[in-house]
Protein backbone atom coordinates (compact mmCIF):
# COMPACT_ATOMS: atom_id res chain seq x y z
CA UNK A 1 0.00 0.00 0.00
CA UNK A 2 1.43 3.00 -1.19
CA UNK A 3 0.82 6.68 1.01
CA UNK A 4 -1.43 8.26 -1.44
CA UNK A 5 -4.15 5.18 -1.21
CA UNK A 6 -4.82 6.78 2.22
CA UNK A 7 -4.90 9.65 1.32
CA UNK A 8 -7.04 9.39 -2.40
CA UNK A 9 -9.12 6.40 -0.86
CA UNK A 10 -9.89 7.23 2.30
CA UNK A 11 -11.82 10.21 3.43
CA UNK A 12 -9.86 12.46 5.98
CA UNK A 13 -10.88 14.52 8.87
CA UNK A 14 -8.13 17.64 8.62
CA UNK A 15 -5.53 18.55 6.02
CA UNK A 16 -2.76 17.26 7.68
CA UNK A 17 -3.27 13.36 8.97
CA UNK A 18 -0.46 12.70 11.28
CA UNK A 19 0.16 9.98 8.53
CA UNK A 20 1.75 7.10 10.78
CA UNK A 21 1.37 3.56 9.15
CA UNK A 22 0.45 1.07 11.56
CA UNK A 23 2.48 -2.56 11.61
CA UNK A 24 1.19 -3.79 14.89
CA UNK A 25 0.25 -2.63 18.41
CA UNK A 26 0.64 -4.39 22.05
CA UNK A 27 0.65 -3.31 25.65
CA UNK A 28 1.57 0.84 25.62
CA UNK A 29 3.35 0.62 22.20
CA UNK A 30 2.24 1.06 18.21
CA UNK A 31 4.89 -0.40 15.76
CA UNK A 32 5.16 1.07 12.38
CA UNK A 33 6.33 -0.31 9.14
CA UNK A 34 9.53 -0.23 9.43
CA UNK A 35 9.50 -1.89 12.77
CA UNK A 36 9.80 1.49 15.28
CA UNK A 37 7.83 1.33 18.63
CA UNK A 38 6.07 4.55 19.26
CA UNK A 39 5.04 4.78 23.25
CA UNK A 40 1.47 5.55 23.08
CA UNK A 41 0.47 8.48 25.25
CA UNK A 42 -2.85 8.74 23.53
CA UNK A 43 -4.51 5.50 23.87
CA UNK A 44 -6.53 5.71 20.65
CA UNK A 45 -7.77 9.10 22.52
CA UNK A 46 -8.28 7.37 25.59
CA UNK A 47 -10.33 4.17 23.97
CA UNK A 48 -7.72 1.68 24.24
CA UNK A 49 -8.01 1.61 28.38
CA UNK A 50 -6.19 -1.68 28.81
CA UNK A 51 -3.67 -0.93 26.40
CA UNK A 52 -3.38 -2.85 22.89
CA UNK A 53 -4.33 -6.08 21.85
CA UNK A 54 -4.83 -6.47 26.04
CA UNK A 55 -4.58 -10.74 26.04
CA UNK A 56 -8.15 -11.10 28.33
CA UNK A 57 -9.74 -9.10 25.52
CA UNK A 58 -8.29 -10.87 22.47
CA UNK A 59 -9.09 -14.20 23.68
CA UNK A 60 -12.60 -12.93 24.37
CA UNK A 61 -13.08 -11.74 21.09
CA UNK A 62 -11.70 -14.83 19.83
CA UNK A 63 -13.86 -17.12 21.49
CA UNK A 64 -16.95 -15.35 20.57
CA UNK A 65 -16.48 -15.32 16.91
CA UNK A 66 -15.66 -18.76 17.15
CA UNK A 67 -19.41 -19.05 18.26
CA UNK A 68 -21.62 -16.29 16.29
CA UNK A 69 -21.54 -12.97 15.51
CA UNK A 70 -24.48 -10.75 14.25
CA UNK A 71 -27.40 -12.50 14.87
CA UNK A 72 -30.24 -10.13 14.71
CA UNK A 73 -30.97 -6.89 15.69
CA UNK A 74 -30.85 -5.09 19.09
CA UNK A 75 -33.36 -6.36 21.86
CA UNK A 76 -34.78 -8.96 19.89
CA UNK A 77 -32.45 -11.93 20.92
CA UNK A 78 -30.99 -13.30 24.24
CA UNK A 79 -27.20 -13.01 23.47
CA UNK A 80 -25.31 -13.78 26.68
CA UNK A 81 -22.40 -10.91 26.22
CA UNK A 82 -24.89 -8.05 26.14
CA UNK A 83 -26.60 -9.25 28.80
CA UNK A 84 -23.98 -10.56 31.42
CA UNK A 85 -21.72 -7.35 30.47
CA UNK A 86 -24.83 -5.44 31.35
CA UNK A 87 -25.70 -7.35 34.89
CA UNK A 88 -22.03 -6.92 35.51
CA UNK A 89 -22.09 -2.96 34.92
CA UNK A 90 -25.19 -2.93 36.96
CA UNK A 91 -23.52 -3.90 40.04
CA UNK A 92 -21.41 -1.22 40.05
CA UNK A 93 -23.35 1.48 39.27
CA UNK A 94 -26.06 3.13 41.94
CA UNK A 95 -29.37 1.79 41.99
CA UNK A 96 -31.21 3.61 39.75
CA UNK A 97 -28.71 3.07 36.88
CA UNK A 98 -29.85 -0.80 36.33
CA UNK A 99 -30.82 -0.91 32.43
CA UNK A 100 -28.32 -0.68 29.21
CA UNK A 101 -29.03 0.18 25.69
CA UNK A 102 -25.87 -0.57 24.21
CA UNK A 103 -25.07 1.31 20.40
CA UNK A 104 -22.36 1.97 18.00
CA UNK A 105 -20.57 4.64 19.84
CA UNK A 106 -20.61 7.73 21.94
CA UNK A 107 -22.11 9.89 20.13
CA UNK A 108 -25.12 7.47 19.39
CA UNK A 109 -25.24 7.10 22.57
CA UNK A 110 -25.55 10.90 23.12
CA UNK A 111 -28.74 10.98 20.51
CA UNK A 112 -30.60 7.90 22.43
CA UNK A 113 -30.08 9.86 25.76
CA UNK A 114 -31.30 13.16 24.45
CA UNK A 115 -34.35 10.98 22.34
CA UNK A 116 -35.10 9.24 25.97
CA UNK A 117 -35.25 12.00 28.11
CA UNK A 118 -37.76 14.39 26.27
CA UNK A 119 -39.70 10.87 25.76
CA UNK A 120 -39.71 10.32 29.58
CA UNK A 121 -40.56 14.26 30.47
CA UNK A 122 -43.07 15.24 27.34
CA UNK A 123 -40.49 18.33 27.32
CA UNK A 124 -38.24 19.27 24.20
CA UNK A 125 -35.43 21.87 25.86
CA UNK A 126 -32.59 20.36 26.30
CA UNK A 127 -29.48 22.55 28.37
CA UNK A 128 -25.85 22.08 27.69
CA UNK A 129 -22.82 23.40 28.70
CA UNK A 130 -20.44 26.66 26.91
CA UNK A 131 -17.47 24.22 25.60
CA UNK A 132 -19.23 21.34 25.57
CA UNK A 133 -17.96 18.02 23.45
CA UNK A 134 -20.31 15.21 23.11
CA UNK A 135 -20.32 13.68 19.34
CA UNK A 136 -20.51 14.98 15.91
CA UNK A 137 -23.65 13.62 15.10
CA UNK A 138 -26.57 16.45 14.44
CA UNK A 139 -27.84 16.16 17.98
CA UNK A 140 -24.91 15.72 19.88
CA UNK A 141 -23.68 18.70 17.16
CA UNK A 142 -26.61 20.65 18.69
CA UNK A 143 -25.12 20.45 22.09
CA UNK A 144 -21.38 21.70 21.09
CA UNK A 145 -20.56 24.54 22.48
CA UNK A 146 -18.28 26.03 20.06
CA UNK A 147 -20.65 27.82 17.13
CA UNK A 148 -17.69 28.26 14.42
CA UNK A 149 -17.89 24.40 14.66
CA UNK A 150 -21.36 24.46 13.99
CA UNK A 151 -22.60 27.02 11.36
CA UNK A 152 -21.69 24.92 8.45
CA UNK A 153 -23.88 22.41 9.68
CA UNK A 154 -27.13 24.19 10.49
CA UNK A 155 -29.92 23.76 10.93
CA UNK A 156 -29.31 21.96 13.84
CA UNK A 157 -32.21 20.18 16.27
CA UNK A 158 -34.32 23.23 18.20
CA UNK A 159 -34.90 23.72 21.58
CA UNK A 160 -30.63 23.90 22.57
CA UNK A 161 -29.87 26.12 25.45
CA UNK A 162 -26.32 26.71 27.10
CA UNK A 163 -25.08 27.30 30.62
CA UNK A 164 -21.54 28.51 31.65
CA UNK A 165 -19.86 25.22 33.16
CA UNK A 166 -19.32 25.32 36.73
CA UNK A 167 -21.19 29.20 37.31
CA UNK A 168 -23.31 28.36 40.03
CA UNK A 169 -25.85 31.75 39.06
CA UNK A 170 -26.62 30.15 35.62
CA UNK A 171 -28.47 27.03 37.43
CA UNK A 172 -31.41 29.64 36.92
CA UNK A 173 -31.96 28.24 33.52
CA UNK A 174 -33.24 25.37 34.32
CA UNK A 175 -36.97 25.31 34.64
CA UNK A 176 -40.02 23.55 34.23
CA UNK A 177 -39.31 24.05 30.25
CA UNK A 178 -35.93 21.44 30.76
CA UNK A 179 -36.18 17.66 29.62
CA UNK A 180 -32.47 17.49 30.37
CA UNK A 181 -29.15 19.19 30.80
CA UNK A 182 -26.61 17.25 29.47
CA UNK A 183 -22.66 17.56 30.70
CA UNK A 184 -19.42 15.95 30.53
CA UNK A 185 -18.48 15.38 34.36
CA UNK A 186 -14.99 16.16 33.18
CA UNK A 187 -15.42 18.80 29.84
CA UNK A 188 -13.00 17.18 27.80
CA UNK A 189 -12.25 19.52 24.70
CA UNK A 190 -12.15 22.58 26.48
CA UNK A 191 -9.02 21.64 28.08
CA UNK A 192 -10.14 19.02 30.91
CA UNK A 193 -11.75 20.90 33.18
CA UNK A 194 -12.94 19.77 36.41
CA UNK A 195 -16.10 20.77 37.87
CA UNK A 196 -15.62 22.81 41.42
CA UNK A 197 -16.19 21.56 44.63
CA UNK A 198 -20.10 21.27 45.12
CA UNK A 199 -20.89 21.94 41.35
CA UNK A 200 -22.17 19.00 40.00
CA UNK A 201 -24.06 18.25 43.47
CA UNK A 202 -25.61 21.66 42.72
CA UNK A 203 -26.84 20.98 39.51
CA UNK A 204 -28.65 17.61 40.59
CA UNK A 205 -30.28 19.08 43.13
CA UNK A 206 -31.68 22.05 40.79
CA UNK A 207 -32.39 18.89 38.03
CA UNK A 208 -34.70 17.46 40.51
CA UNK A 209 -36.30 20.61 41.88
CA UNK A 210 -37.89 21.47 38.27
CA UNK A 211 -38.12 17.73 37.25
CA UNK A 212 -35.58 17.93 34.51
CA UNK A 213 -33.32 14.61 33.56
CA UNK A 214 -29.72 15.02 34.55
CA UNK A 215 -27.13 13.57 31.62
CA UNK A 216 -23.84 12.69 32.33
CA UNK A 217 -21.69 11.96 29.80
CA UNK A 218 -18.63 9.84 30.90
CA UNK A 219 -17.76 8.84 27.39
CA UNK A 220 -14.23 10.32 28.09
CA UNK A 221 -13.37 9.75 31.59
CA UNK A 222 -15.10 6.89 32.39
CA UNK A 223 -13.77 3.24 32.94
CA UNK A 224 -11.26 4.28 35.34
CA UNK A 225 -9.48 6.97 34.05
CA UNK A 226 -9.91 9.20 36.26
CA UNK A 227 -9.79 6.71 39.35
CA UNK A 228 -13.21 5.29 39.83
CA UNK A 229 -14.81 3.22 38.01
CA UNK A 230 -16.86 6.48 36.60
CA UNK A 231 -15.92 9.91 37.48
CA UNK A 232 -19.15 10.77 39.04
CA UNK A 233 -18.24 9.00 41.58
CA UNK A 234 -15.45 11.28 42.50
CA UNK A 235 -18.31 13.86 42.79
CA UNK A 236 -21.43 12.14 44.98
CA UNK A 237 -23.53 13.25 41.38
CA UNK A 238 -25.59 10.30 40.05
CA UNK A 239 -27.20 11.23 37.55
CA UNK A 240 -30.70 9.88 35.42
CA UNK A 241 -29.14 8.75 32.65
CA UNK A 242 -25.38 7.73 32.05
CA UNK A 243 -24.00 7.87 28.30
CA UNK A 244 -20.54 5.90 28.01
CA UNK A 245 -18.40 4.36 25.37
CA UNK A 246 -14.68 4.84 24.32
CA UNK A 247 -12.42 3.00 26.75
CA UNK A 248 -15.67 0.13 27.55
CA UNK A 249 -14.64 -1.97 25.19
CA UNK A 250 -10.54 -1.57 24.87
CA UNK A 251 -10.79 -0.03 21.49
CA UNK A 252 -13.60 -1.94 19.96
CA UNK A 253 -16.46 0.59 18.54
CA UNK A 254 -18.86 1.24 21.56
CA UNK A 255 -21.13 3.08 23.31
CA UNK A 256 -24.39 3.01 25.65
CA UNK A 257 -26.65 4.94 27.56
CA UNK A 258 -27.94 3.83 30.73
CA UNK A 259 -30.46 4.39 33.13
CA UNK A 260 -33.89 3.29 35.56
CA UNK A 261 -35.91 0.35 34.18
CA UNK A 262 -38.49 2.56 34.28
CA UNK A 263 -37.47 5.37 32.33
CA UNK A 264 -35.29 3.07 29.90
CA UNK A 265 -39.02 1.16 28.76
CA UNK A 266 -40.22 4.49 27.46
CA UNK A 267 -38.06 3.64 24.33
CA UNK A 268 -40.26 -0.05 24.11
CA UNK A 269 -43.98 1.56 23.07
CA UNK A 270 -45.81 4.98 22.26
CA UNK A 271 -43.86 4.53 19.64
CA UNK A 272 -42.64 0.81 19.74
CA UNK A 273 -39.01 0.66 18.84
CA UNK A 274 -38.10 4.24 20.14
CA UNK A 275 -34.78 3.91 19.57
CA UNK A 276 -33.27 0.91 17.20
CA UNK A 277 -29.87 -0.18 16.14
CA UNK A 278 -28.99 -2.94 14.09
CA UNK A 279 -25.58 -3.47 14.91
CA UNK A 280 -25.54 -2.06 19.13
CA UNK A 281 -25.25 -4.92 21.31
CA UNK A 282 -22.63 -7.15 18.74
CA UNK A 283 -21.95 -10.42 20.58
CA UNK A 284 -18.02 -9.87 19.89
CA UNK A 285 -18.13 -6.07 20.87
CA UNK A 286 -19.90 -7.06 23.94
CA UNK A 287 -17.68 -9.57 24.52
CA UNK A 288 -14.89 -7.68 24.58
CA UNK A 289 -16.59 -4.85 26.77
CA UNK A 290 -17.31 -7.85 29.84
CA UNK A 291 -13.34 -8.50 29.48
CA UNK A 292 -12.45 -5.36 30.00
CA UNK A 293 -14.98 -4.57 32.57
CA UNK A 294 -14.04 -7.76 34.76
CA UNK A 295 -10.42 -6.82 34.08
CA UNK A 296 -10.82 -3.24 35.42
CA UNK A 297 -13.00 -4.28 38.50
CA UNK A 298 -11.07 -7.44 39.78
CA UNK A 299 -7.32 -5.68 39.67
CA UNK A 300 -5.94 -2.50 40.67
CA UNK A 301 -5.49 -0.92 37.90
CA UNK A 302 -8.07 1.96 38.31
CA UNK A 303 -6.32 2.49 41.86
CA UNK A 304 -3.38 2.71 40.69
CA UNK A 305 -4.10 5.70 38.35
CA UNK A 306 -3.76 8.24 41.00
CA UNK A 307 -0.41 6.53 41.90
CA UNK A 308 0.77 7.32 38.25
CA UNK A 309 -0.76 10.45 37.86
CA UNK A 310 0.98 11.66 40.62
CA UNK A 311 4.26 10.65 38.98
CA UNK A 312 3.12 12.75 35.74
CA UNK A 313 2.24 15.60 37.83
CA UNK A 314 6.28 14.98 39.73
CA UNK A 315 7.79 14.94 36.16
CA UNK A 316 5.84 17.58 34.16
CA UNK A 317 7.06 21.00 35.77
CA UNK A 318 8.75 22.76 33.20
CA UNK A 319 8.34 26.83 33.04
CA UNK A 320 6.59 26.72 29.39
CA UNK A 321 3.94 24.49 31.73
CA UNK A 322 1.31 26.83 32.70
CA UNK A 323 -0.18 24.02 34.75
CA UNK A 324 -1.54 20.10 34.20
CA UNK A 325 -5.57 19.78 34.19
CA UNK A 326 -7.31 16.94 34.20
CA UNK A 327 -7.40 13.34 36.77
CA UNK A 328 -5.93 10.18 37.11
CA UNK A 329 -4.88 9.61 33.41
CA UNK A 330 -7.16 12.20 31.89
CA UNK A 331 -4.25 14.68 31.84
CA UNK A 332 -3.72 17.88 29.80
CA UNK A 333 -0.50 20.01 30.47
CA UNK A 334 -1.31 23.89 29.10
CA UNK A 335 1.75 25.14 27.66
CA UNK A 336 2.30 29.09 27.41
CA UNK A 337 1.08 29.10 23.88
CA UNK A 338 -0.04 27.14 21.12
CA UNK A 339 3.01 27.25 19.09
CA UNK A 340 4.64 25.41 22.22
CA UNK A 341 1.63 22.92 22.28
CA UNK A 342 1.84 22.16 18.47
CA UNK A 343 6.28 21.72 18.27
CA UNK A 344 5.97 19.31 21.38
CA UNK A 345 3.70 17.33 19.69
CA UNK A 346 4.97 17.09 16.58
CA UNK A 347 8.80 16.91 17.96
CA UNK A 348 7.85 13.96 20.28
CA UNK A 349 5.91 12.24 17.32
CA UNK A 350 9.43 12.53 15.23
CA UNK A 351 10.87 11.11 18.37
CA UNK A 352 8.86 8.03 19.20
CA UNK A 353 6.44 9.40 21.04
CA UNK A 354 2.57 9.81 20.68
CA UNK A 355 0.83 12.84 21.93
CA UNK A 356 -2.09 14.45 20.61
CA UNK A 357 -4.37 17.41 20.87
CA UNK A 358 -7.47 18.81 22.62
CA UNK A 359 -10.05 20.25 20.17
CA UNK A 360 -11.23 23.23 21.53
CA UNK A 361 -8.14 24.08 24.06
CA UNK A 362 -5.50 25.12 21.79
CA UNK A 363 -2.09 25.25 24.17
CA UNK A 364 -3.11 22.07 25.78
CA UNK A 365 -1.05 18.38 25.07
CA UNK A 366 -3.34 15.46 25.43
CA UNK A 367 -2.09 12.46 27.62
CA UNK A 368 -4.57 9.56 28.09
CA UNK A 369 -2.46 6.54 27.66
CA UNK A 370 -3.20 3.03 28.52
CA UNK A 371 -4.36 2.48 32.21
CA UNK A 372 -1.99 -0.45 31.99
CA UNK A 373 1.18 1.57 31.43
CA UNK A 374 4.14 1.32 33.54
CA UNK A 375 5.81 3.54 35.79
CA UNK A 376 9.28 3.69 33.60
CA UNK A 377 7.11 4.22 30.85
CA UNK A 378 5.72 7.44 32.28
CA UNK A 379 9.17 8.64 32.65
CA UNK A 380 10.51 8.20 29.86
CA UNK A 381 7.62 9.62 27.55
CA UNK A 382 7.99 12.53 30.46
CA UNK A 383 11.82 12.76 29.98
CA UNK A 384 10.93 13.39 26.19
CA UNK A 385 8.84 16.14 26.92
CA UNK A 386 11.03 18.18 28.81
CA UNK A 387 14.13 17.23 26.59
CA UNK A 388 11.97 19.12 23.91
CA UNK A 389 10.54 21.78 25.90
CA UNK A 390 14.43 22.69 26.58
CA UNK A 391 15.37 22.65 23.04
CA UNK A 392 12.56 24.80 21.92
CA UNK A 393 13.80 27.68 19.48
CA UNK A 394 12.99 31.49 21.72
CA UNK A 395 11.02 32.81 18.68
CA UNK A 396 8.83 29.56 19.81
CA UNK A 397 8.76 30.59 23.56
CA UNK A 398 8.49 34.48 22.92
Amino acid sequence: MSNNDFYTYQAQTSPHPLGLEVSHAKGSYIYDQDGNAHLDFVAGVSACGLGHSHPRVVEAIKTQVDKYMHVMVYGEYIQSPAVDFSKLLASHLPDNLETTYLVNSGTEAIEGAIKLARRHTGRSQIIAAKHAYHGNTMGSLSLLGFEERKSAFRPLIPDIRHIEFNLESDLDKITEKTAAVVLETIQGGAGFILPKEGYLEKVRTRCTEVGAMLILDEIQPGFGRTGKLFAFQHFNCPPDILVIGKGMASGMPVGAFVASKEIMDDLQDHPKFGHITTFGGNPVIAAASLATLKELTETNLIQQTLEKEKLFRKLLVHPLIEEVRGKGLMLAPIMKSKEIADQVVMEAAKNGLILFWLLFESKAVRISPPLTISMEEIEAGCKQIIAILDQLKPTTVN
